[in-house]
C-alpha cells in the first residue's frame, strides 16, 4: 500500500512539473518573428551598395530583446579586422534576389573610426579593445 501511495505521489508531482513546463510552450510562432540567421554572419552594405562589414555577433539584453550587433569591418580574411558595436535598429533588413540584404546608413570609414571591441571568452561578453580604439584598422 505504501508503495502505491508513493508511486502515485511521484506521478502526480511529475505531472504537475510537466504541466508547469508546458506553459512556456507555444503552439505557433508570431508572424513578426525574425531569425538570428537573417543577421549573423551576413554582409552589411552602405546606401550605395558597397560592402562595409559583416555581422559577427547578435547581442541580447537582459529582457531578451536584441539590443545591438557586432560588425566586423576592414581587414582581409579576418586579419586586421576591427569589431564595432552598433544599435540593432541601425541595421535595416531587406530581401534582394531572394536573399537577406542588410544595410546601414553609414560609411565603412565611419565604422573604422568607431571604438573597437573584442570578445572576452572568460567573461563571455564583448569588452573595449584598447589595442584597436585609435581610429585605425
Amino acid at each position: 500500500m505504501k508503495r502505491s501511495i508513493i508511486l502515485s505521489a511521484g506521478l502526480a508531482l511529475i505531472g504537475t512539473t510537466a504541466l508547469a513546463a508546458s506553459s512556456d510552450l507555444m503552439t505557433s510562432v508570431p508572424a513578426s518573428s525574425l531569425t538570428v540567421t537573417d543577421w549573423y554572419k551576413q554582409d552589411v552594405y552602405d546606401p550605395s551598395n558597397a560592402k562595409i562589414g559583416e555581422v559577427m555577433d547578435v547581442l541580447i539584453g537582459p529582457s531578451g530583446q536584441v539590443s545591438s550587433v557586432i560588425v566586423g569591418v576592414g581587414g582581409f580574411l579576418g586579419a586586421g579586422e576591427k569589431d564595432v558595436a552598433v544599435s540593432f535598429n541601425a541595421i535595416k533588413k531587406a530581401t534582394k534576389n531572394d536573399k537577406v540584404y542588410l544595410t546601414m546608413d553609414t560609411t565603412k570609414d565611419a565604422l573604422r573610426h568607431a571604438p573597437g571591441f573584442k570578445y572576452d571568452s572568460a567573461k563571455t561578453t564583448w569588452v573595449p579593445d584598447a589595442s584597436n580604439n585609435n581610429g585605425k584598422s
